[in-house]
């Protein structure tokens, strides 16, 4: 029996569209015919802009990420963009200094990455799941983007933390005699959380089967957030290092400032499993936190030198890049 055919019944995952990493698993037996209409009709071969999608589904590595529950898959991804982070904090090893040019540019990076997840990755995919409910599709949205707004606002007001490139007099946050460094480290743990929160709840929506939420579509914003992440450790390393630490102690801080990733993730992934009603408050809960981040930390970083110009070109390329990604993966 060919696909097409009457009485032909694809496999379950063929309604969610995810048979390309279902099929290829060895505890799922699919007919030939059956693999043909996963081909035709769930990867959408038929349309060339599916291409990078497909080349993605199709390789070995994410056949085996997709058997892992939700939140081990939340894990591993926050694991990556972590890993990235430790990564850039190295790079001080062949760099003795950075132009505070290229340091301003990093932040705008960041910057534009974090727009344009909060969107496509996080906004679009809550309002389109609240179609089917019974209140206005942008009331969800709306009320969660508004309470991720205003945790990271609470946190930022209750957190003593000091930004890149401020002064030791504007300390943030309540009063505190903890150390520069400490105080730079916990700036940063601020911006890492929602980033964290972001991934796990993009991947914990998996599990509630909605075609608004793909595995691609996390992948790439675990992938936006790791790229974005590489520069942003250099740019916590580097201060560090100006501050008299040695290197060895500038990648272990640098580092450290992100390891609340996989931990937001993991609680991110879990929440939305068990209470998948709130799943389009959460994607936007995410969406606004990382918004308030970008705005009253990481833009202002990014222009506080004067380099207006460079950190907003680099925001509008970071967005860019991140655009792509979600649109060519999710």
């Amino acid at each position: 029996m060919l696909a097409g055919e009457e009485g032909f019944e694809p496999p379950n995952a063929c309604s969610r569209g995810r048979c390309l990493t279902t099929w290829r698993l060895p505890s799922v037996q699919c007919s030939v015919a059956q693999k043909l209409f996963c081909l035709e009709h769930c990867a959408g071969l038929r349309n060339p802009g599916s291409c990078a999608r497909n080349f993605l589904l199709y390789s070995p590595p994410v056949s085996t990420f997709a058997a892992l529950h939700p939140v081990l898959q939340a894990l591993c991804a926050t694991l990556f963009t972590w890993g990235v982070t430790a990564l850039g904090a190295a790079m001080i090893l062949c760099v003795r200094s950075m132009n505070q040019k290229i340091l301003d540019g990093m932040l705008g990076f960041t910057a534009g990455v974090m727009i344009a997840a909060s969107y496509w990755s996080l906004l679009a995919p809550a309002i389109e799941m609240s179609q089917e409910g019974s209140l206005p599709a942008w009331v969800p949205a709306a009320v969660g983007f508004a309470l991720g707004g205003v945790f990271l606002g609470i946190l930022d007001k209750v957190t003593p933390h000091l930004h890149l490139g401020f002064s030791s007099g504007e300390v943030e946050g309540m009063p505190s005699h903890l150390k520069k460094t400490t105080l730079l480290i916990l700036a940063i743990t601020l911006h890492n959380i929602p980033e964290g929160l972001a991934i796990g709840v993009a991947f914990g929506a998996l599990a509630n089967g909605h075609d608004a939420v793909t595995l691609t579509g996390a992948i790439a914003l675990a992938l936006g957030i790791g790229i974005q992440n590489f520069p942003e450790g250099f740019a916590v390393a580097a201060p560090l290092r100006r501050e008299g630490l040695s290197r060895a102690k500038s990648i272990w801080y640098g580092q450290l400032s992100a390891i609340v990733e996989p931990i937001a993730g993991v609680v991110g992934a879990a929440a939305v499993i068990v209470m998948q009603p709130i799943l389009p408050y959460a994607l936007a809960f995410a969406a606004g936190a990382m918004i308030f981040v970008v705005v009253e930390e990481v833009i202002p970083e990014s222009q506080r030198a004067g380099h207006t110009d460079i950190s907003t070109g680099c925001v509008m390329i970071g967005f860019l890049i991140m655009m792509m990604l979600d649109v060519a993966l999710g």
